[in-house]
């Protein structure tokens, strides 16, 4: 396989919440001869060459997505690595970073914060292959107690959902062929939050995150949490794929199957039918692309794991690294 590392700068604030929201190897010992004088005591030689390893200064706390055992992962997929402490020297760490693909892909590393780095291809992975990534931090100066990390991922089928809300479609396509057209209901808009309107769909590219078959969706991101308020609601949703951090899903819609195809009535998800719903549920990988459009609000970058927002020059730019 090719190698083809490269390397990718700090997080900004989170965009408004919409309403569809879930209620939910060691260092090297001197001897002792090099170490203690020859007129020092036994018991003293003794502890000289009994000194502990220093212990490492940097780890991973975690990686996503998960191995090759536990899932295939969409085209679109990034890889999210998440450091135990604050990173220094950065683009010492990141030189560190490999990513091998079956199939080489232009890729680069953005900061994110102090802890954690997201690498993303500057075009989608192609499917049905492996991909490895390894982070060879026993090489980092003064961390050679670490152990070099690895994990390979499995890419699955190549899935891109592209949602109409204008023509209140959904049409998924799998390899490249139209596999299923969605009737669907988007975000009716109409609630102002800080000069955004929150119940409004966000445009852009999404990428799928995780799903449940049924997820609890309740107005307390509103601040709402009487039941006695006309705006409270709590609802078990089926078939949720969530596609943002800010609340949006594509799910069965909870009745008001006379709007899907039809009119925008949501409070920001991507209501279907209980059959497209399923579905696209059963289809569904993280890190499957979603494209919105129609609506007047534009899906912020850092708004879950929205990277494709960004162009390829753009995202370089989050590089500790010179990058070309």
């Amino acid at each position: 396989m090719k190698r083809v590392t490269r390397m990718l700068p700090a997080l900004v604030a989170l965009v408004a919440a919409t309403a569809c929201a879930a209620e939910s190897v060691p260092a090297p010992a001197a001897t002792a001869a090099a170490q203690v004088p020859a007129t020092q005591a036994p018991a003293a030689q003794a502890a000289a060459v009994a000194a502990p390893a220093k212990k490492p200064k940097l780890a991973i706390a975690d990686i996503t997505p998960m191995g090759e055992k536990s899932e295939k992962v969409g085209v679109g997929f990034p890889i999210i690595v998440t450091f135990d402490r604050d990173v220094k020297d950065k683009a010492a760490v990141e030189a560190l970073l490999d990513v091998e693909a079956d199939k080489p892909a232009e890729g680069a590393w953005r900061w994110v914060s102090e802890r954690k780095v997201i690498y993303r291809t500057k075009t989608y992975w192609q499917p049905y292959q492996k991909v490895l990534f390894t982070a060879r931090l026993s090489e980092l100066p003064g961390n050679e107690a670490e152990k070099n990390v690895s994990r390979r991922f499995a890419v699955g089928a190549k899935h891109v959902s592209l949602v109409d809300t204008r023509k209140h479609t959904m049409k998924v396509y799998r390899n490249g062929k139209l596999a299923k057209k969605i009737p669907i209901s988007a975000g009716k808009g109409g609630m102002i939050r800080n000069g955004v309107d929150v119940y409004l769909t966000t445009s852009g590219t999404h990428l799928t995150m995780g799903k449940k078959a049924v997820e609890t969706m309740t107005s307390s991101w509103m601040g709402v949490t009487d039941p006695k308020d006309p705006r409270y609601y709590k609802e078990e949703i089926p078939w949720a794929v969530r596609i943002s951090d800010s609340g949006e899903y594509v799910h069965q819609s909870a009745g008001y199957y006379h709007f899907l195809g039809r009119s925008n009535q949501s409070h920001g998800c991507v209501r279907a039918t209980p059959a497209g719903a399923k579905w696209f549920y059963t289809i569904a990988q993280r890190g499957d692309v979603v494209k919105i459009t129609g609506t007047k609000r534009k899906l912020q970058w850092n708004n879950g794991w929205s990277y494709w927002q960004l162009n390829w020059t753009q995202w370089k730019k989050g590089s500790a690294l010179k990058t070309g």
